[in-house]
């Protein structure tokens, strides 16, 4: 292979990784210019054998998730709110409007329109599923509204201690994917409410950590991602992200230019133990450990050692004997100031050359 000159040092866009990596750029000009006066590269390095691992710590805080504000629809004062902290199950009372409970029901559904005998579909099925879950029974579960499901909703009715319509209007209810712990409360005793008047925010009850991750970082969290989150006692527990989300922040200029990006990642506990624990730590500052890919028993350079071939692709300069030469090289995973190389002749041992 003919001997090709080290041209210039350039930034070139490595989509691995999403990383930026600094190499040089490897031509085929006649007036080469030697890496030293021997021809040979300034200082070499071996390529190794074993695993790498794309991974990053970042900082998060310790949480229960998103809140999510709820408005009432009714009209009246309020006679009963719940206590920051407390976690609110199917059936039980979010709030109270002029002595009447507004409970939470379970689904995927809400609230958009008032229930009766004779109305079909999936929010009839929503509630004779959340009915039956609370024990109100004597119907089928099959998204019709007739005289026995307006049976047992009286019957809830009568134990909630609301008026026993048989009917179920869009206000009456709350409708969440599942138990709801109270995050703040932000109306007050006696308060006179109108519809559209937030009464609190609620998060999930599983203990999760909240974590911002610069854009060219989202490859790290993905929904489903597994990590690990280091409580402040030291101590370590699996996460599972469960949300991913976008934030635009807008400068004071209001300029383009001027705006930033967010990635905001939630991430879920795993583990009845560790989640005990996490309980202890409340908005507690807390690192998380993102792993986005792994390799295992992969050749191994320093990324300082690959070189841009003029031809396209990346190489490293081998030697052996005296003299090098350059050879191309297919680049993996980026993590760490390492990169994952294989190629024609590339084996544990090669010696490679590297900048001073």
């Amino acid at each position: 292979m003919s001997v090709r000159s080290r041209v210039v040092a350039g930034a070139v866009a490595v989509a691995a990784a999403a990383a930026v990596i600094t190499v040089v750029v490897v031509g085929r000009d006649g007036d080469a210019e030697a890496s030293s006066d021997d021809g040979l590269p300034p200082a070499t390095t071996e390529v190794t054998r074993g695993t790498l691992v794309d991974s990053a710590t970042e900082g998060g805080t310790l949480g229960y998730g998103a809140e999510r504000s709820l408005a009432t629809r009714l009209a009246g004062t309020v006679t009963w709110l719940p206590a920051e902290g407390d976690v609110v199950r199917r059936g039980e009372a979010l709030y109270e409007v002029d002595a009447d409970a507004v409970p939470l029901l379970y689904g995927d559904v809400p609230p958009f329109r008032d229930l009766d005998q004779g109305d079909e579909g999936r929010d009839v099925r929503q509630l004779e599923q959340n009915l039956w879950a609370l024990g109100y029974r004597g119907f089928e579960v099959d998204g019709e509204f007739t005289y026995y499901t307006a049976v047992a909703l009286e019957d809830w009715q009568e134990d909630l201690g609301v008026e026993e319509t048989g009917t179920l209007a869009m206000a009456d209810v709350v409708v969440l994917d599942g138990p709801a712990r109270v995050a703040t409360v932000t109306a007050g005793l006696g308060d006179a409410v109108a519809p559209g008047s937030t009464m609190l925010s609620v998060t999930g009850t599983t203990p999760a950590v909240t974590v911002e991750v610069d854009p060219s970082d989202r490859r790290l969290a993905e929904i489903g991602t597994e990590a690990e989150v280091t409580l402040p006692d030291g101590s370590s527990a699996p996460v599972t992200v469960v949300d991913v989300s976008t934030e635009v922040t807008e400068g004071e200029s209001g300029e383009e230019s001027d705006t930033s990006t967010t990635v905001v990642v939630v991430a879920e506990l795993q583990g009845g133990e560790a989640r005990e624990r996490a309980r202890e730590y409340d908005a507690a500052a807390v690192d998380v450990t993102f792993t986005a890919g792994r390799r295992k028993n992969v050749l191994i350079v320093p990324v300082a050692a690959l070189v841009a071939l003029s031809e396209g692709g990346f190489g490293l300069e081998v030697v052996e004997d005296g003299s090098s030469e350059y050879v191309a090289v297919d680049a993996g995973l980026f993590s760490g100031g390492r990169v994952e190389v294989s190629g024609a002749g590339i084996t544990e041992g090669t010696v490679v050359g590297v900048p001073e």
